[in-house]
């Protein structure tokens, strides 16, 4: 028994719910939150990644782990197939002095089935109730012995390809909601919600003619209105990105990897291994419209005569107009994601000592093309047209003053107005090219030099180090800060550390009523890094089993974590939300900027966790444990949800304050999200498991018995920048907080035989706020139960045809209102999965 919790999974258990990853699987866990997901990335550029966030901690403070060692890709189970795991462990506390940097929340450790000796594949299909979401999915692996048994190579892959669910209004409680003031200091999430500043085609914001939209001809509408509140408003014909953009990001992606182990004698053992993986896919993405800020002269060469007439009446010489630019090539994300890792390892023996060395070396690409984005200069000298006097054709200003300019003039007065030559003329591409790597070595000894009456006491010491670099670069118009409204930034940057580590295990009392076997494990380990310094993590635990079958566990740690390269390097991240002003109670659809911030400090965690485990011998098969969790994070790197910024902001925190941006009328322009230290990341609870397992006979037929129940309660999840404190858990509709639920369970029942199999699951969340940190007077959200089945029927001797299917959300159950982003429930509604494995 380990003095740190540990969740074993196995490759069963992930392929019951028909998952098409591990991070998917992982997430339905209450110990997991689905910070990134495709559900939560579908318009950034973290689209369709699937790393793990243990205790909602954020996912750089979960250490991912593949037969022990650290991999590549920021921790996307993604690029590890499935199908050549063996199983699953996670590590539910700070382990930071045994694995190293990063391990705050825990550790997932990915062990792959390095002694499959035969064949497998499998193919699915799926789909949602709605008919969307529709995705294939394809695996092999096979693994064989070599010279005489000495040898044993596997090598396995899998490919998906998955549709995404686009656009976000497809989902009636997806799309197009808001968080909207409604006085008094209040909000109410509203549906249909759209710009009020712009429209499809071009709407009149000022003059005699206000309150007109532009028709295809150019002819004038009256704008239909519906409860406008600030930019935005509920009802009427206002426009939305969410008709356009995905509620889940559409990917393809493939992944494989190779493995070989080769004993060179009877005490050296040889591994060699290459993984590689690549997603890709190219879908809308967000738009680039002119919200309000659109400025048109009398003498504009495409105004229509009826305009320029009204205006002239009324003595007006200019128009503003706000624009909703879907017919301007409306911008795509073409992107894709490589990963390459190979590592070279040796274990061995020396007398009654183990020892192993290993080198890994990986490197990871994001590379991005997102055209259709707006290039200022070029925007601004096509919309400023005039008549020819020579021609009486429209032509641009600054080519009428000097013809060696080339310029386009643009008619932006309808939908569908502007030519595909001015099209072209005034957008652009916004590109990337990132390469990430990865170099770490290590070499550790473990033995067992002495022996106490209690039993033999076991250590372990070593040397790890390993060096991150990243090298981002732009294209020439990003580099120039061409872009109206998004421009990749170059980046580069690296860092190494260097780590010495020792643990021991010591046997402190056996067969003694009451300690049966008392024991002591500590660790510690000094980490320096050429960034921050030296820091020093460690851990102390004691481990008893009271009575048979009784045990306890209890462990104290100092953990930390140093910024990684993404919090200390990363370029601006761009992206568009609704945020509440606390300055006005006005809603704003608000440009964001994220990015890397050099200056961060190293985080320390302190850490606590106790529990109880009891499996009764009188009731064989049936594992019961309780554990108790305590992480204080002083110092934490992270990044703040937009509308918290908005909150510290107002509570006082000046620091804060200037990552807003706001123009001549103290409107919002801007909110700058880069990773900052705060004072405090805290979070306290408990989990339950209990599980059992029996022989059964089922409509006759001989088989096993599985029920598992996993449950976390969270009493507190908080942080604090030494101004203002504020508490998440119960928030778990805002998609970008840190919100948990206080209560999150998933139980499960399955039968297998020979034969078939069955399966039924139970997911529940408790009933929560969409955002208790908000004054909404419709915040409320009940609690949840979702319920999956699934069943397979094995054809052939000892099943080596096995067909299957799944159903997800089985009762359709319909996600709460404005649930567009959330890591908690599914938007999606029932999907289907059907398929076929095949085993020789």
């Amino acid at each position: 028994m380990a003095p740190t919790p540990t969740l074993p999974i196995t490759a069963e258990e992930l392929k019951l719910d028909s998952r098409t990853n591990i991070g998917a699987a992982l997430n339905d866990l209450p110990q997991f939150r689905a910070t990134s997901s495709p559900q939560t990335t579908g318009s950034n550029t973290g689209a369709g990644n699937a790393p793990v966030d243990l205790r909602g901690l954020g996912i750089s403070r979960t250490l991912v782990l593949q037969d022990g060692r650290r991999i590549s890709s920021d921790n996307d189970l993604k690029t590890i197939p499935s199908i050549v795991v063996k199983s699953v462990d996670v590590v539910t506390g700070g382990a930071s002095a045994a694995w190293g940097s990063g391990a705050v929340g825990g550790v997932v450790n990915i062990s792959l089935d390095h002694d499959f000796v035969g064949f497998k594949a499998g193919a699915q299909a799926g789909q949602s109730t709605y008919n969307d979401g529709k995705e294939k999915r394809f695996e092999a692996a096979w693994g064989t012995d070599f010279a005489d048994g000495r040898g044993h190579f596997l090598v396995g892959g899998e490919f998906l390809d998955n549709d995404g669910i686009v656009p976000r209004s497809s989902r009636s409680r997806a799309g197009r909601w808001s968080t909207l003031s409604i006085g008094n200091g209040q909000y109410q999430l509203m549906p249909d919600v759209g710009f009020a500043d712009a429209g499809y085609g071009g709407l009149i914001l000022s003059g005699v003619l206000k309150g007109k939209a532009f028709n295809p001809d150019g002819s004038l509408r009256d704008f239909q209105y519906g409860r406008v509140v600030g930019a935005l408003m509920s009802g009427g014909e206002g426009p939305s990105n969410d008709d356009y953009s995905p509620l889940s990001a559409p990917q393809k992606r493939y992944s494989v990897l190779a493995s070989g182990r080769y004993d060179l004698n009877d005490d050296v053992r040889l591994t060699a291994e290459v993984r590689h993986s690549r997603m890709y896919n190219n879908y809308i993405w967000f738009g680039d419209h002119n919200r309000n800020n659109l400025d048109i002269g009398i003498d504009n060469a495409f105004l229509p005569q009826q305009v320029r007439e009204a205006m002239q009446q009324a003595g007006e010489t200019r128009l503003r107009i706000g624009r909703f630019n879907n017919d301007i090539n409306y911008p795509h994300i073409d992107f894709e994601r490589k990963t390459t890792q190979a590592t070279l390892a040796l274990d061995g023996y020396a007398g009654d000592w183990r020892w192993s060395a290993y080198y890994s070396h990986g490197e990871a690409e994001a590379n991005f093309d997102t055209p259709g984005f707006i290039l200022r200069e070029a925007w601004a000298n096509a919309i400023d047209s005039v008549i020819d006097p020579s021609t009486g054709k429209p032509v641009c200003r600054v080519s009428l003053a000097n013809p060696a300019v080339h310029c386009v003039p643009i008619n932006v007065f309808g939908e569908g107005a502007p030519s595909q030559e001015a099209i072209d003329y005034v957008t652009g591409t916004p590109q990337q090219r990132a390469r990430t790597t990865l170099d770490v070595f290590g070499a550790s000894l473990r033995g067992e030099p002495w022996e106490l009456p209690a039993g033999p006491v076991s250590v372990a010491f070593g040397v790890e180090g390993r060096r991150e670099a990243i090298d981002q670069r732009v294209g020439e118009l990003d580099a120039a800060k061409a872009f109206r409204s998004f421009n990749f930034s170059a980046m580069k940057g690296s860092f190494n550390v260097k780590e010495a580590f020792g643990e021991v295990l010591v046997p402190l009392v056996r067969d003694v009523p009451g300690l049966n076997n008392l024991a002591l494990s500590a660790a510690a380990r000094i980490s320096d890094y050429n960034t921050t310094g030296s820091i020093w993590s460690w851990k102390l635990g004691f481990t008893n089993e009271f009575v048979d079958g009784f045990r306890g566990r209890v462990a104290r740690s100092r953990d930390i974590r140093s910024a990684n390269l993404g919090e200390l390097f990363t370029t601006t991240t761009t992206g568009w939300s609704y945020v509440t002003d606390p300055t006005n109670n006005q809603t704003v659809y608000a440009l964001s900027n994220g990015g890397g911030n050099p200056g961060l400090r190293p985080e320390t965690a302190d850490t606590l966790t106790a529990g109880l485990s009891w499996s009764p011998r009188a009731v064989e098969g049936l594992d019961l444990s309780v554990d108790y969790f305590n992480i204080d994070i002083k110092d934490v790197i992270t990044t703040i949800g937009l509308q918290d910024i908005l909150s510290r902001c107002a509570a006082g925190n000046a620091e804060l304050c200037s990552r807003v941006e706001r123009d001549a009328g103290g409107n919002i322009t801007r909110i700058v999200s880069t990773y900052t230290n705060l004072s405090q990341y805290k979070t306290d609870g408990v989990d339950l498991e209990a599980s059992y397992r029996r022989d059964a006979r089922l409509f006759g037929v001989p088989g096993r018995l599985r029920l598992r129940t996993l449950a976390t309660w969270v009493n507190s999840l908080s942080t604090d920048d030494g101004v203002k404190r504020m508490e998440y858990v119960g928030s778990q509709g805002y998609a970008f907080g840190l919100g948990v639920p206080k209560w999150r369970a998933v139980s499960s029942i399955a039968f297998d035989s020979d034969a078939f199999s069955l399966n039924a699951r139970a997911r529940y969340l408790s009933a929560g706020d969409y955002d208790r940190n908000q004054n909404i007077v419709n915040n409320r959200i009940g609690s949840y139960v979702y319920y999956d089945v699934g069943g397979a029927y094995r054809l052939g001797g000892e099943g080596r045809v096995e067909l299957y299917a799944s159903a997800n959300n089985v009762f359709n159950k319909k996600a709460p209102i404005a649930a567009t982003f959330s890591p908690y429930y599914d938007v999606m509604g029932a999907y289907y999965t059907a398929g076929v494995r095949v085993k020789f």
